[in-house]
């Protein structure tokens, strides 16, 4: 059954069989066999069984609250759900959480979900894909990595043949690999496309593998004063829910950044006074951190990514601010003091 809200233009419309309307998710037309009557207000909601080329009887009209998919009003009964890859990641799985909570139908992609989504098995795409009307797109393990813009290009071409509209992709500034991808998206032929240039998140002091070195007091990085613009995942998140849920977004390439400029010794500071001990910053040779990875488990396709991101992304081409999360949200980044403060109140760097 797919819920279509469809707005009406008085308070009492009558709606006769063989009418004809476009389901506003998909596109997709149908014709009513039945005789409704609106009595509830400026909206009403349908329950529909799709069938294509067929007629489609309704059961049951009833009114409801409808929730906002862009210029659409779409019925939080609707079966049209929004696909989030990495829905457990640190930014799909804000992206999935505020999502739900506008009401919006969503379907998480991962590997542990059903239907379940590799990007290493394109027999998962379509399933995934199917009925969505827009996508929240991260590649894994990065963008960087040979082969994702034709990956992407791949996904982005199924999507369009899927019925998907709207394609949101969380890319990596100053990354050739990165906008390789964004060009492929671009070139697609998807409706509407919105590209999501991150710098460093903030969560990788907490949520991620900087975690246990934080709590053993000591970040030891092949990195030196290079200056970086770390970027709260909350920000991430709330620019791509406004990008898969809103009008205005289509056609725009999103610098997101926070505020100011940190190099690692000051934020791992700005840790340790948040957190009222002390956590100090080492940097540390390309070699003898990959030395330490290896010891450690990393494997080497991990391990070349490494290298990547520390010998070239962090080379100082990031060190500015971008306007990406005032233009798309119309309010200021998150700083990362505020984060440092709101994650150290909730114990994480602590044993």
């Amino acid at each position: 059954m797919v819920g279509v809200s469809i707005p009406l233009m008085s308070r009492h419309h009558t709606i006769s069989p063989g009418q004809t309307f476009s389901n506003p998710v998909t596109g997709e037309r149908f014709t009513f066999t039945h005789t409704a009557v609106s009595t509830g207000g400026e909206l009403l909601a349908f329950d529909l069984a799709l069938r294509p080329g067929g007629a489609v009887p309704i059961p049951h009209v009833h009114p409801v609250p409808a929730v906002r998919f862009g210029s659409r009003l779409v019925s939080p009964l609707a079966d049209a759900p929004v696909l989030v890859l990495g829905a457990t990641g640190k930014i799909g799985r804000r992206v999935l959480e505020r999502l739900r909570a506008q009401g919006i139908a969503v379907r998480a992609g991962s590997r542990a979900a059903q239907p379940r989504f590799d990007w290493d098995d394109r027999s998962t795409w379509a399933p995934a894909l199917a009925g969505a009307p827009a996508a929240y797109v991260p590649f894994s393990p990065d963008l960087a990595v040979p082969g994702a813009a034709e990956t992407v290009a791949a996904f982005a071409a199924l999507a369009v043949a899927s019925g998907t509209r709207r394609l949101v992709l969380v890319s990596g500034r100053g990354e050739a690999g990165a906008e390789r991808a964004e060009r492929a998206l671009q070139e697609s032929g998807v409706a509407e496309w919105t590209i999501v240039r991150c710098s460093w998140f903030n969560q990788n002091f907490s949520e991620s593998y900087l975690l246990d070195s934080v709590l053993d007091g000591e970040v030891a990085l092949p990195v030196g004063d290079v200056a970086e613009p770390f970027v709260d995942a909350d920000d991430i998140a709330d620019v791509a829910v406004a990008a898969l849920t809103r009008d205005g977004h289509a056609g725009c390439l999103y610098e997101l950044t926070g505020p100011r400029l940190l190099t690692f010794p000051d934020a791992v500071a700005e840790i340790g006074a948040a957190a009222g001990r002390r956590v100090g910053f080492v940097s540390v040779s390309m070699d003898d951190y990959a030395s330490a990875a290896s010891a450690a488990g990393v494997p080497d396709d991990y391990l070349w990514l490494l290298r990547y991101v520390f010998e070239e992304t962090l080379d100082g081409r990031n060190a500015s601010l971008g306007d990406g999360v005032r233009l798309a949200l119309g309010r200021a980044p998150r700083d990362f003091a505020d984060y440092a403060r709101d994650v150290a109140a909730t114990g994480a760097w602590r044993r």
